[in-house]
């Protein structure tokens, strides 16, 4: 049988909404493309307020002063280790978590439900959690970047209510076959739940690459600091730290610099988002709370 065309109105109504969307995208890409201008263009230029969505007077002046910062590439090798371990363990925790609570016949899962749903609802008071984590050992370490964030609440319940939703007949065939709990999870449960696991993933990873309060709490060694304080060390910064050292004319001032550090500390977590789309569409959706 032939296709059934849309009707006008149908198609009238398709082009409206991608024309709605494409301008609020675009909207929502204007600061991002500002700062990417920005990176690129003159001092002069961005002094004058000629700098909106395209360079003025190319240069990578300022790009080229970025990149011979040791600082700033310490920091950023050091947020790239923090955000691949972390992420792993966070990955690992979360399904070692939620794969007996999405069993019924775990009796204690209905009760630690409870209690996860409540840590999402009441915060922990700063001043204690403070004490808590320097009283063990994790002030000034590099682990306080990755312990504190091992597992969330919102993670573990769509990591949960996906494997509840796995036909259970796979599970049972493997236990027939003589595969124990953990088995099971390695070896049949985790690879088919590549979905969930990129979702999560994207999550995990995007909450340690931009964690910011944890750093400023517990990190006062500089050789420890992350890409995100680090960039704040920039931002915040009153004189001419980026450019101090230079005498005469150079090609970049402080708000170039500034712009080029931002681009450096965001590209590289936009760059993973397109490997992993197909599945974090699929996963938020099968992971969602009924």
């Amino acid at each position: 049988m032939p296709a059934m065309q849309a009707s006008l109105g149908e198609r009238l109504f398709r082009l409206g909404v991608i024309l709605a969307l494409g301008a609020f995208g675009f909207l929502m890409l204007v600061p991002l493309l500002k700062v990417v201008s920005t990176s690129f263009s003159s001092p002069y230029a961005v002094d004058a307020g000629r700098v909106f969505l395209w360079p003025v007077d190319f240069t990578l002046a300022s790009w080229a002063k970025i990149v011979e910062r040791t600082a700033l590439w310490r920091s950023f090798g050091l947020t790239v280790v923090v955000t691949v371990l972390g992420t792993t363990l966070c990955l690992l925790l979360t399904a070692l978590m939620a794969y007996p609570m999405s069993k019924r016949e775990f009796r204690p899962a209905r009760l630690l439900a409870v209690m996860v749903v409540i840590t999402m609802i009441f915060r922990y008071p700063i001043i204690p959690y403070f004490l808590t984590v320097r009283e063990i050992g994790l002030y000034d370490n590099f682990w306080v970047l990755i312990v504190p964030n091992l597992l969330t609440a919102y993670n573990l319940i769509i990591m949960r209510t996906f494997f509840r939703e796995l036909p259970r007949e796979l599970e049972e065939a493997a236990q027939m076959e003589g595969c124990g709990y953990f088995r099971t999870l390695f070896h049949l449960v985790l690879p088919i739940s590549k979905a969930v696991l990129a979702t999560l993933g994207i999550f995990y990873a995007v909450m340690l690459w931009n964690q910011f309060m944890h750093p400023l709490m517990f990190i006062d060694n500089q050789h420890l600091y992350p890409l995100q304080l680090r960039l704040r060390e920039y931002m915040v910064s009153t004189e001419s730290t980026l450019a101090s050292g230079f005498e005469g004319s150079v090609p970049y001032n402080n708000a170039t610099l500034k712009a080029a550090t931002v681009i450096f500390a965001t590209v590289p977590i936009l760059a993973v988002y397109p490997f992993l789309q197909q599945h974090f569409v699929k996963g938020a959706t099968l992971g969602s709370v009924k």
